[in-house]
């Protein structure tokens, strides 16, 4: 992924999961579909064939997005004009499903519509959702945030604007547990922008 990103972490993913998020995205104004073309495009990611693009019908979209058979999938959501940012949806571990979004490449307005649009829809989610991390920047790319929101243990070098999550994950991370944070149920929230996300 590029620099900026906002992850989000679920549980239980399937199918109807990812169709509930592609049209909470959509009613949001992320759309897979490209505004001229109205092409879907999937988007390798693996090495050897990385960029390459498939295009496929939004319920192709829908069936490999549920990650069924797949390990993971790339696509891009347009926002306005010829705006776009990658997405990728994969497995993680211990159950979990890692939904990733790539929001550097957006200019500064709409990269703050993007981050605001997909905070709520992850909040109608939140069920499922075990947590978040927001770093505008990029500047903690390198963290293991599967470490961090799933086991609770890696360790943090840098601050990204929040990270959220459950509370019994924050107890058991030995830099997050000493810390203050704000109580969105079902999160505990950390970071320098809290309640800017």
């Amino acid at each position: 992924m590029s620099a900026g990103f906002f992850y989000s972490y679920h549980l239980g993913w399937s199918r109807p999961d990812a169709r509930a998020l592609l049209g909470d995205l959509e009613a949001e104004g992320l759309r897979p579909a490209h505004p001229v073309t109205g092409r879907i495009v999937l988007v390798s990611l693996d090495s050897p064939s990385s960029g390459a693009r498939s295009p496929v019908t939004r319920e192709q979209l829908l069936s490999v997005a549920g990650l069924q058979r797949l390990q993971e999938v790339g696509f891009r959501l347009w926002a306005d004009g010829d705006l776009d940012l990658l997405v990728r949806i994969r497995r993680a571990r211990a159950g979990v499903v890692a939904v990733e979004f790539s929001v550097g490449e957006l200019p500064p307005p709409e990269r703050e519509h993007a981050v605001n649009a997909i905070r709520r829809t992850i909040g109608r989610a939140s069920v499922l959702c075990i947590g978040f991390v927001v770093d505008r920047s990029g500047a903690t790319g390198a963290t293991d945030w599967d470490g961090v929101v799933i086991d609770g243990t890696a360790h943090l070098d840098a601050w990204p604007d929040a990270v959220a999550v459950r509370g019994e994950t924050a107890a058991r991370h030995p830099q997050l547990a000493v810390m203050d944070a704000v109580e969105i149920s079902p999160w505990k929230v950390f970071g320098n922008a809290v309640l800017g996300v």
